[in-house]
């Protein structure tokens, strides 16, 4: 009888325990719907601020949208899907003027009442994509104007009006004039032809072969009006490690679909082309650039190309590097071999990108590879070509300093490429917004003219007079249904698109934006998750390869930590190769008592670099071989502050876990704890970086882990077995 008693209560405990956790939810997700990230920073939410939306309602009654196009309709489509949503209320979309409220857009061109504003001046100084959003009085009436030369800068203008409005912005008094920078502004999508993708890690390629042309996804439209909405105007659909059947008739008239889809938004489709595909799908025998049938073979691709897509925006070529094929085959150069296919794509308005990113195994350091093939050729490109180099002389890596080649290159167009894609920021997994990497990259002072010689003003055409100027960012979206996996990778696709339109902008603005269109405008949650934002670039670096080190990954997947990765057939893809830890020092020696790569830079930048005490820290070990015992800024040891940077990465991460969980009340339960699961992952991922590097450094220095410091429990032929654990997919090359 008490037994039975006694399951009686414990189950009708249980029964009020369980329901009580279910109306807490039930509370929880009634007041925040939950939201799976597909409309990213396009989700078109109720605006949270009173004393704003009245301000908004009261202003935007009627939007008359001139022109007729189909970027004219886009525009009207976003802003019917947009502004009730924002605004809670009705308005008119049948082009009527009333006597208050207007919201205009046109260019002098296709709206009367824009035209007599007289703004001839003020359009004259945006260029082709550039806008203007102001407050105007017309016929005594108070209007909101977004004005351009094109429609398509209308439609950038429309974003940029409605981002006004999901940040809160005070629009009373609008004056904004905004053009782009760089004209290319350019994804890079590493999709193979099976819908693997190389470095992506949100699922399969967007772009659904096995159903084009047939079937136009609405996902293609969803993708050209997230990237339109900030500024990106190009996208190279395939990987550089490109699938000759990419040119076949077969492949070209998927992509007339995909075109199709992309053009009202003012997106061009570059393909990646394979340098052998004369032979490959042409039926030649050699693909010398010189061989009169092999530049007659590409004339002709070309043609039947813009014939297909008359607004095709060219090639992008990986050539002679990662064992793909190039000019050298022939024994000619790069400037060969890119001039070929710009001979090609040039009567038709194309242009070839051609990608810096070389190394050879016969160079003593990968480091100078870039620098010294390239420079000798400035000049003997044709104008059509544009160099794309990355930011760093490595690979992507979590710190690089900038590549000697910007600032170099005054008879050559150079764009500069960047990383979306967390190939070494833990994948989806890890939280690490890379605004701060690519400002850091934009910002370096390059003083190819002197002091203020920026790689962003480099790359912009404003220290040599570029006829093609442009960035690149390489993205791993895919079919997840968030687009990137990790919610907040987003944020980094958001940062590459607003700093291509305009690199003078911050980090720190951009994030703001960002978290106000994705999540909420409540400042208790901006307050914390901004700051989350802009440490976790650096915590990622602290616990993987502080100071200075590199390229400390496990070979292949890029995920785990090899410190001791040896022996390889290459000796630059080993770890030993970058840090050249010994139990006297640590880092690769790159001045004149190394491979002296610092000479690549100019005066200033060298003289910085070579020196030990003036180089930077956090490029330490980039440049010197430093004993254990060197003394930092801090005070300490070079070992100790190597050591204490380890423990701090893992303790930012634990501060970001907190952090997060400070802001539950203000989002979705959905979003909340996908994020909240995936700091823990990186939690402990960022412990098995710390134990790792720190146990193998200290077998080679033979030095204590300094006092206050949790030793690791295992020991480091445990940390090394797990090299080759990897969770997640990382598919390479062509399958």
């Amino acid at each position: 009888m008490i037994k039975r008693k006694f399951i009686y209560l414990f189950a009708l405990s249980l029964f009020t325990v369980i329901n009580c956790k279910a109306a807490l939810v039930q509370t929880y997700q009634s007041d925040k719907p939950n939201e799976d990230g597909y409309e990213a920073w396009l989700r078109y939410q109720l605006v949270e601020d009173a004393e704003m939306l009245q301000q908004y309602r009261s202003m935007i009654n009627s939007v008359i949208v001139a022109g007729d196009s189909p970027t004219i309709q886009a525009i009207s489509d976003e802003l019917s899907e947009a502004l009730p949503q924002l605004l809670s209320k009705q308005l008119l979309f049948d082009n009527s003027f009333t006597d208050s409220g207007n919201l205009i857009i046109g260019t002098s061109g296709t709206s009367a009442r824009i035209n007599a504003l007289g703004m001839s001046d003020e359009l004259s100084q945006i260029g082709d994509e550039g806008y203007i959003i102001k407050s105007a009085t017309i016929e005594g009436v108070e209007n909101i104007i977004i004005a351009a030369n094109t429609d398509l800068g209308l439609l950038y203008g429309t974003f940029a009006f409605l981002r006004e409005l999901q940040t809160n912005a005070d629009i009373s008094s609008l004056s904004i004039q905004s053009s782009p920078k760089v004209q290319y502004r350019m994804l890079n999508h590493w999709d193979n032809l099976s819908r693997l993708v190389e470095r992506g890690y949100a699922g399969l390629s967007l772009w659904e072969w096995g159903s084009l042309p047939e079937y136009n996804n609405p996902r293609y439209t969803d993708y050209a009006r997230l990237n339109a909405s900030i500024g990106i105007n190009a996208t190279a659909v395939n990987n550089v490690n490109a699938d000759p059947k990419i040119l076949t008739e077969q492949f070209l008239e998927k992509l007339v679909t995909l075109a199709d889809a992309f053009r009202p938004y003012g997106i061009k489709l570059f393909v990646s082309i394979n340098y052998q595909s004369p032979m490959r799908v042409g039926g030649l025998d050699t693909a010398d650039p010189l061989d009169p049938d092999v530049r007659q073979w590409w004339k002709d691709k070309a043609d039947q190309i813009y014939e297909m897509i008359p607004d095709f925006g060219g090639f992008l070529v990986k050539a002679d590097s990662e064992g793909q094929p190039g000019p050298f085959a022939y024994d000619r150069d790069h400037a060969v071999g890119a001039n070929v296919l710009a001979e090609a794509v040039e009567p038709h308005g194309g242009v070839v990108i051609w990608r810096a990113f070389v190394y050879s195994p016969e160079q003593e350091d990968r480091f100078r590879e870039a620098y010294d093939e390239f420079v000798p050729l400035d000049g003997k490109f044709n104008d059509n070509v544009i160099l794309q180099v990355k930011n760093g002389p490595i690979d992507f890596q979590p710190r690089e300093p900038f590549s000697p080649l910007f600032g170099a290159l005054p008879n050559t167009n150079t764009m500069l490429e960047l990383q979306i894609t967390q190939e070494y920021f833990g994948f989806d997994k890890h939280l690490a917004y890379q605004g701060t990497l690519f400002e850091e990259a934009i910002d370096s002072d390059t003083y190819a003219k002197g002091k203020g010689s920026t790689v962003g003003d480099v790359v912009s055409g404003n220290v040599f007079d570029y006829e093609y100027t442009g960035m690149a960012g390489v993205v791993n979206l895919g079919n997840t249904q968030n687009w990137t996996g990790h919610p907040f990778v987003q944020s980094s696709w958001y940062a590459f698109g607003r700093l291509a339109w305009d690199y003078t902008l911050t980090a720190d603005e951009i994030a703001d934006e960002w978290m106000r269109m994705t999540f909420t405008n409540n400042e208790r949650f901006l307050d914390p998750i901004g700051e989350v934002m802009m440490q976790s670039r650096e915590a990622g670096v602290n616990y993987r390869m502080p100071l200075g080190l590199t390229h400390l990954y496990a070979q292949g997947h890029h995920y785990g930590p090899a410190p001791w990765t040896a022996n390889l057939p290459r000796p630059d893809w080993t770890a030993v190769y970058y840090h050249k830890a010994d139990e006297n020092g640590i880092g690769f020696d790159r001045t004149e008592s190394g491979s002296n790569a610092v000479e690549q830079y100019h005066d200033e930048v060298e003289a910085m670099f070579r020196n030990v005490n003036t180089t930077p820290e956090d490029y330490l070990l980039w440049f010197h071989h430093v004993p254990w015992t060197h003394e930092m800024k801090s005070g300490k040891t070079l070992w100790e502050e190597l050591i204490h940077k380890y423990y701090e990465g893992v303790e930012q991460v634990r501060w970001m876990q907190k952090k997060w969980e400070s802001v539950k009340p203000f989002i979705d339960e959905q979003r909340f704890e996908q994020v909240k699961a995936l700091l823990k992952i990186q939690e402990k991922d960022a412990v098995r970086w710390r134990n790792s590097c720190v146990l193998y450094f200290q077998s080679l220095s033979g030095l204590p882990i300094p006092d206050g410091l949790d030793k690791p429990v295992r020991d480091l032929e445990y940390y090394k077995s797990l090299e080759r654990t990897v969770y997640v997919p990382a598919p390479r090359y062509n399958d």
